[in-house]
């Protein structure tokens, strides 16, 4: 493992933060939509040119009990600042451009910087989920060819970087690890002490390298989607949840797959919002940020919506997501949203690591959309969906372009449609489900 300048942890950077449509026809050509060549970390420099003291990403209150490190909040110009930092030291890792970079961290804005600076070093981000051992590190890491893997040195009563120590004694392909401190071990980069290198560095717009994340969380199928694929993903979101500049995402969703990624940090960067993270859920820590006077959209797990059903929400919540997984039951849902007071609900649905599809309920819900895809009201060359003779439902579009992470397997056509595992149960209508098939 080549480790240049691997010391212990050092001070953060105290200038770098402040405190606390019809179906086309078979002949037809879906057209990209022009997002190619972009990625998240050439949005965050653009609102960052335009709005520099804007706040972007805010950490959990009670961060410093689970990881030792301060709760930060940054302004779009302070985070567009420390990724070029970043960025820059990664770029001088010997690693051919697009390599794939693995990052093992929690939800926190370390987590959400270092995606960016891997981005802005040319790499592909590779999400590693908290959840694995050792082993399953080890078998993520080798399938998926990851060549470095950052992460931090404390999280609770675990040791990430020491752990990936051990991982990289078995495996020579992980070339460099790095980690954020406090008591970063020895033979590791100290990635505070990178970012204390304050050299002019402009943050890389033309990237497009993508992200690899792992279907269902099993470390033997990697999933690569291409940088216009995953902004793509991320806008149908948009079109549901509707973020506006300046407003705040909320999020209990931590960003370990596509659909956490795309309710998460790309929806605020593609909308110029901020991003609040809960890594670890505390429910005072919940009711606190959730009073916080900002127009608020929240994201949480399906399964906390009875717990919210009979909750108090506060007038300044714009938008409540709720994220499911296929397979998945539609007849628990509860929550109902209030047009009067400006409240919509949506559900956000995963096909594996191919497609993110966000409905919100009424007349666009997901049960309808599910038995009538027709009734999809996205740009066909987006997004489609359609139902397959066997039941199944099948999709195509720019958002769903990704394909396993194999030696010469090449990413699918945007315009091929590509049948899923799942379909769904009909009655009256109506879905009740998507089930395997």
């Amino acid at each position: 493992m080549d480790v240049p300048g691997a010391s212990c942890a050092s001070a953060w950077p105290p200038d770098a933060v402040s405190p606390g449509a019809p179906e086309p026809g078979p002949e037809e050509t879906l057209p990209d939509v022009p997002l190619r060549r972009t990625g998240l970390c050439a949005l965050l420099a653009a609102t960052a040119l335009r709005h520099p003291a804007r706040i972007a990403l805010v950490d959990a209150a009670d961060k410093a009990a689970w990881s030792g490190r301060a709760p930060m909040t940054w302004t779009y110009g302070a985070a567009a600042e420390f990724v070029a930092r970043l960025g820059r030291g990664l770029r001088a890792w010997r690693l051919p451009p697009g390599s794939r970079i693995g990052l093992a961290l929690p939800g926190s804005t370390e987590a959400l910087v270092a995606h960016l600076a891997v981005e802005a070093a040319g790499h592909v981000p590779c999400l590693l989920p908290q959840a694995w051992d050792e082993e399953q590190l080890l078998a993520g890491i080798q399938a998926a060819g990851i060549s470095a893997v950052l992460t931090q040195a404390r999280l609770g009563p675990g040791r990430p970087a020491e752990r990936l120590c051990r991982v990289a004694a078995r495996y020579f392909g992980l070339r460099y690890l790095a980690a954020f401190g406090p008591d970063v071990p020895d033979g590791v980069i100290s990635l505070d002490e990178m970012a204390l290198d304050r050299r002019s560095a402009p943050v890389t717009g033309d990237t497009g390298g993508g992200l690899v994340s792992f279907e269902a969380g099993d470390p033997a199928r990697p999933v690569h989607r291409p940088g216009d694929a995953l902004l793509a993903a991320a806008a149908i979101h948009l079109i549901a949840a509707r973020v506006g500049p300046g407003e705040r995402v909320l999020s209990l969703v931590p960003p370990r797959d596509l659909r956490g990624l795309v309710t998460g940090l790309g929806a605020a960067l593609i909308s110029g919002a901020s991003l609040e993270t809960l890594p670890v859920f505390d429910g005072p820590a919940f009711a606190a940020a959730l009073r916080r006077p900002v127009p608020t959209h929240l994201v949480v797990p399906g399964f906390l919506e009875a717990a919210l059903l009979g909750r108090p929400l506060p007038e300044i919540l714009r938008t409540v997501s709720f994220t499911h997984r296929a397979p998945l039951r539609l007849t628990g849902r509860t929550l109902r949203p209030a047009p009067g007071r400006g409240l919509a609900v949506i559900d956000v649905l995963a096909l594996d690591e191919d497609v993110v599809l966000s409905c919100a309920r009424g007349a666009g819900d997901l049960a309808l959309t599910l038995a009538e895809p027709g009734r999809l009201a996205l740009p066909p060359g987006l997004l489609a969906l359609r139902h397959e003779p066997d039941g199944r439902l099948a999709y195509r579009g720019q958002a769903c372009k990704a394909a396993p992470l194999r030696r010469g397997a090449a990413l699918p056509a945007g315009a091929d449609w590509r049948p899923a595992r799942y379909r769904p149960s009909l009655f009256a209508g109506t879905a009740t489900g998507l089930t395997e098939a």
